[in-house]
């Protein structure tokens, strides 16, 4: 606290004393303008105030002990923390997790790509609904749009029967609803 507060005296009194040079940050001006105590506080320049104010805030900032402030350094850990050590835990069991879903995902669309027919398309379609509502939305490293690619993919090649479509729109209403659940809908209020 001593050092801030001699610190602030110092730069105050070099701030109120002393003529402030400014320079225009424009380039095209390229005027100096030099703005002093008289045009910011209405009197002129004390030299002898500057000169005991600026040594009485560096004395007291001497006496304060700054290196006092700076004695007690950081120490760093040679040893990992119980704390850090559970977090890492949970951080590999996610990534386990998301790993075998992103799995199911994969052979699932391995799967859904081969299809020939229009009740393997809806069930495929239809299992891949349910996997993303058990898993609450897509894995870690699958986007909702790449899924759409690889459908849209699949109906470019020609064969998409109108149930492969409603089981489509179907599996996309529910990656939106994981993706933004809006549970606590007011239906007195229409916006």
């Amino acid at each position: 606290m001593v050092m801030k507060a001699s610190f602030l005296a110092l730069f105050t009194s070099l701030l109120v004393n002393t003529s402030l040079g400014l320079r225009s940050p424009t380039p095209i001006l390229r005027k100096e303008v030099s703005v002093s105590k008289s045009a910011l506080f209405g009197h002129g320049i004390d030299r002898r105030a500057t000169i005991t104010g600026g040594a009485t805030a560096a004395i007291s900032f001497l006496l304060g002990n700054p290196s006092a402030a700076f004695a007690e350094r950081a120490t760093y850990l040679t040893e990992p923390t119980d704390e850090f050590k559970e977090s890492e835990r949970q951080r590999m069991e996610f990534r386990r997790a998301q790993f075998a879903i992103k799995q199911k995902f994969t052979d699932l669309f391995a799967h859904f790509t081969d299809d020939s027919t229009e009740d393997d398309l809806v069930k495929d379609l239809q299992s891949l609904k349910k996997l993303i509502a058990s898993t609450g939305g897509m894995p870690q490293g699958y986007k909702r749009d790449d899924l759409v690619k690889i459908i849209r993919a699949k109906k470019a090649k020609g064969f998409w029967p109108t149930a492969a479509e409603y089981a489509y729109q179907s599996v996309i209403r529910e990656i939106d609803y994981q993706q933004s659940p809006n549970k606590d809908k007011d239906i007195a209020n229409p916006l």
